[in-house]
């Protein structure tokens, strides 16, 4: 067949079928179905069988067009990183330490940058380091991203635990502390169950709050006296006083966030006791400590502040068995800088899969001088220095002589009141 029969064939195919695009290629083509095995045949040198051999060539055409189109698809993937998307998300958990001075707490607000978390930092490196795709930056559910607590402003953390799913790309743990300051580090990684979620299986938290001994020195005491000690008597009913909150308790006077007949406002603390105190830079220090299963928002800063009045006098014992009642108590609420997430706990998952030769126990025992040098580098130096230049125990002492602690108000919250509540997903865990 000559070129003119050839053309007249390929515009009558195309008026048939429609325009041809050249980005889109011949695979538009709305061909006539190809002769099958039910096909008559054609007498040769037929107007029939041209059209028929000017189909085969689109069709050819339309073939190596695809081809092509592909190898060009898998060149570009390969070029843009497309060497991650051979290697499958796993879901890891990460042990985080953090100074939380100068952030807004642990969490992050989506579309805020007025108050930077820990987690703008943190989502950030996670990109850089290339283990998450940048959208899931955008949308950190798509990584299934979970934290154990939702620290609340100027709160530090030296066992954070956070799970999400990552490409298990080499030397992980380095390249996102590369883009990390120094004040928030990964201290460690591990491999865990596709459904694992941080929150939902933890078993328990421990926190920590440092603070400057002279908090527990009568209120007739200069508030100021960097000279004071910690004499064994007092610390011996301190401690009889934080007792008081082991067990279960309704701790709504302990929030804001709860109505007294919330069921949720029940929460169950094992432990809390204050160590013996140690002097640094000649400021004496004390460590309290309190294990429990969760927390609400300000609940350990108003166990210690609580604390705390009674001891220097302002407040009476008996008020600790009055904020279990509804009654509405005026409980004063200790500075953020001492608070510090210190680990958490995950007993019932270790029991399951700790030892079931897939995955480890999640118990951090070889990272544990790791969290130590942390905690010594960066937390107890920030805590020290800005009170010794801040002083914001000393200027927190100074307001409790306004609140009244004999003053009752029956909370009006029924059954079915509505109390406002944390941001979504923090289940309250915000100290």
């Amino acid at each position: 067949m000559g070129l003119p029969s050839l053309r007249a064939a390929a515009w009558a195919l195309r008026r048939a079928c429609g325009p041809w695009t050249p980005r889109l290629g011949p695979r538009l083509l709305c061909l006539p179905p190809m002769a099958g095995n039910g096909e008559a045949p054609v007498p040769v040198g037929t107007k029939q069988e041209q059209d028929r051999k000017v189909r085969r060539g689109w069709q050819g055409a339309a073939r190596i067009w695809e081809e092509t189109e592909q190898q060009a698809k898998r060149l570009r993937s390969s070029e843009g990183g497309g060497q991650h998307r051979k290697l499958p998300k796993r879901k890891v958990v990460l042990l985080v330490a953090y100074s939380g001075k100068g952030y807004h707490g642990m969490q992050r607000n989506v579309g805020s940058s007025k108050f930077k978390t820990i987690e703008d930092d943190l989502v950030s490196a996670l990109v850089r380091s290339g283990c998450i795709p940048e959208n899931h930056g955008e949308d950190m559910r798509k990584m299934s991203f979970q934290r154990c607590a939702r620290t609340d402003k100027g709160v530090s953390a030296a066992g954070q635990v956070v799970s999400l799913k990552v490409w298990l790309i080499d030397d992980l743990l380095e390249k996102i502390n590369s883009h990390l300051p120094s004040h928030i580090r990964i201290l460690g990684l591990k491999r865990v169950t596709g459904g694992f979620n941080s929150k939902n299986k933890c078993d328990a938290r421990t926190y920590f709050y440092m603070l400057p001994t002279f908090a527990f020195a009568h209120k007739d005491h200069d508030a100021q006296d960097e000279t004071y000690r910690l004499h064994a008597e007092t610390l011996g009913r301190v401690n009889r006083l934080l007792a008081c909150y082991r067990g279960t308790h309704n701790f709504h006077n302990f929030t804001s966030q709860k109505g007294p007949r919330e069921p949720s406002a029940r929460r169950y603390i094992l432990d809390m006791f204050c160590e013996e105190p140690f002097v640094r830079e000649g400021m004496e220090f004390a460590v309290i400590k309190v294990k429990g299963q969760s927390f609400m928002t300000h609940q350990i800063r108003k166990m210690v502040g609580l604390v705390v009045a009674i001891v220097k006098g302002y407040a009476p014992e008996s008020v600790l068995e009055r904020c279990w009642g509804e009654a509405k108590v005026d409980v004063p609420k200790a500075p953020g800088l001492g608070l510090v997430l210190e680990r958490v706990h995950f007993e019932k998952y270790n029991q399951r899969f700790g030892h079931d030769g897939l995955h480890e126990p999640l118990d951090w025992a070889r990272e544990e001088a790791e969290v130590t040098a942390f905690k010594e580098q960066h937390i107890y130096p920030t805590i020290i220095g800005t009170e010794r230049h801040e002083r914001s125990m000393a200027q927190w002492l100074s307001t409790l002589p306004m609140h009244d602690f004999s003053a009752t108000a029956h909370a009006a919250a029924g059954p079915g009141a509505k109390v406002p509540r944390p941001l979504e997903g923090s289940d309250g865990d915000s100290d």
